[in-house]
């Protein structure tokens, strides 16, 4: 496929965070038992548990002795020391106030035979491991239980509900008898409410509608977002994907409101910063069909009015982006395009009398944009009888199009081209990759823009049976 390189691209990186401060320099001591002269890297968690920042490295001596020492603050979070060939690696809180403690263990079995000292946080951490162990154990073995037994499985979910309820109650009781320390914060994060006594509908039947907008209202109770700690744990862009992207109706007002609602939440500059970086940068190429109005409103709101951290190239770059997508947004009026089709007739898109039409931009040349032509035959073909018309227009200035018409046999669509070469794709209609779908209605305002060929005729099909009249 065919591509051009975004403008915005790399312009919305967050700046550098900030971090906690406390003057007083770190060591720590890990010993493992088994391990000796080999280098290991000691660093923290970044947003989620696939990003990692490397804060330290340091040697461990023939008794598998190593300390980890600096006279600068290390950020507080979650923490990992990488051991040799990165099958091991073992974990340790970080508060921000204990900053001289030793962790012993064996990478035999790391958590059993962990011993600390100096550090109430980590003995706490590890305890909590521990007496958990049993029942992750029981549980793994309850899985393949259940993969035996198939169809009777359902015999063991009182055995699964049971060990559940052991498991929340070893966690709520750390949260509870430690709640001053920075361990059972992160236990906290991982707790989300769920409502139990489902009230019932008219039917008599449990109000699922309401489970669910209790859940999703009380997703952020147990996560502190004033707490910029938060950062560098695993948690936090996990719990932020799955509530805005599947928690939120996407479509741009639904979105738009939880975004702002949660930002408006968040106390911690960093948290605040990051959330607002997340969530612009993930709408700005959707992957929901129609919702770069929330990548328009981000953009617009928080980096071009608010608080952001950009600098005026950044800004103007980001204000550039915003003014070519902010017309063609969905229920916006797509813009007039006049063209020229092969007998060298006028052809203008406003003209075409249509329930639906399909805008398909597209480069002769693109790989991609042939394979797309046989599914957009197939959708035309399917729904021509339905009110629906494709213009496929082609953007190089070569008379390869001519050929393409031909050799994938859309010559029954209605074929434009620029003869002019006056017309801006790009910055008119966003064209920066081919092919380039727009599904528009019988006045010409954009219902879907972006939308993959193979997902057109689906796509169609929805919509039409949607507006029938009944």
């Amino acid at each position: 496929m065919r591509k051009l390189v975004l403008v915005i691209s790399g312009i919305l990186l967050l700046t550098a965070l900030t971090t906690s401060s406390f003057a007083q320099g770190y060591q720590i001591e890990v010993n493992v038992k088994s391990l000796k002269d080999t280098s290991c890297i000691m660093g923290h968690f970044n947003y989620n548990d696939k990003q990692f920042i490397a804060k330290d490295t340091a040697r461990a001596d023939a008794s598998g002795k190593m300390v980890f020492s600096g006279e600068n603050d290390l950020p507080a979070g979650l923490y990992i020391v990488v051991l040799p060939g990165q099958r091991h690696l073992i974990q340790f809180v970080y508060s921000g106030k204990e900053n001289k403690f030793s962790l012993t263990t064996d990478t035999l079995d790391i958590i059993s035979a962990m011993k600390v000292e100096g550090s109430a946080e980590n003995k706490v951490f590890y305890d909590y491991q521990k007496s958990i162990r049993d029942i992750s154990v029981k549980m793994q073995e309850l899985e393949e239980r259940k993969k035996a037994l198939g169809a009777d499985k359902n015999a063991l979910n009182a055995e699964a509900t049971s060990l559940t309820k052991d498991y929340n109650e070893s966690r709520d009781k750390l949260i509870s008898e430690h709640h001053d320390l920075f361990v059972a914060k992160l236990m906290s994060a991982t707790v989300t409410k769920q409502l139990t006594d489902l009230p019932k509908k008219a039917d008599g039947q449990p109000d699922q509608d309401a489970a669910f907008n209790y859940y999703r209202n009380h997703f952020w109770d147990n996560f502190d977002l004033s707490d910029d700690r938060m950062l560098r744990t695993p948690f936090l862009q996990p719990k932020l994907e799955t509530y805005i992207k599947n928690l939120t109706a996407q479509v741009p007002d639904s979105v738009i409101r939880a975004a702002d609602d949660l930002i408006g939440r968040a106390k911690n500059k960093e948290i605040k910063e990051y959330i607002i970086y997340y969530i612009t940068n993930a709408y700005e190429t959707p992957t929901t069909v129609g919702t770069e109005g929330v990548f328009v409103h981000m953009a617009e709101k928080y980096y071009l009015n608010g608080g952001m951290p950009v600098s005026e190239d950044g800004k103007k770059r980001i204000r550039e982006r915003v003014a070519v997508l902010k017309p063609l947004l969905v229920n916006k009026v797509f813009p007039d395009l006049a063209l020229t089709d092969p007998l060298k007739k006028s052809i203008r898109l406003q003209q075409i009398q249509a329930d639906y039409t399909v805008v398909f931009f597209y480069s002769p040349t693109c790989g991609h944009c042939k394979e797309a032509a046989p599914k957009l035959k197939e959708a035309y073909e399917s729904h021509k009888d339905k009110g629906v018309k494709i213009l496929a227009v082609a953007i190089d200035q070569d008379k390869d199009w001519e050929k393409y018409i031909k050799e994938q046999n859309i010559s029954e669509l209605y074929n434009g081209y620029d003869f002019t070469n006056q017309i801006d794709f790009r910055n008119k209609y966003d064209v920066i990759s081919t092919p380039m779908v727009y599904v528009l209605d019988k006045g010409k305002r954009i219902i879907a823009r972006r939308m993959p060929v193979e997902q057109l005729s689906d796509f169609l099909d929805f919509t039409i049976n949607k507006n029938k009249k009944p």
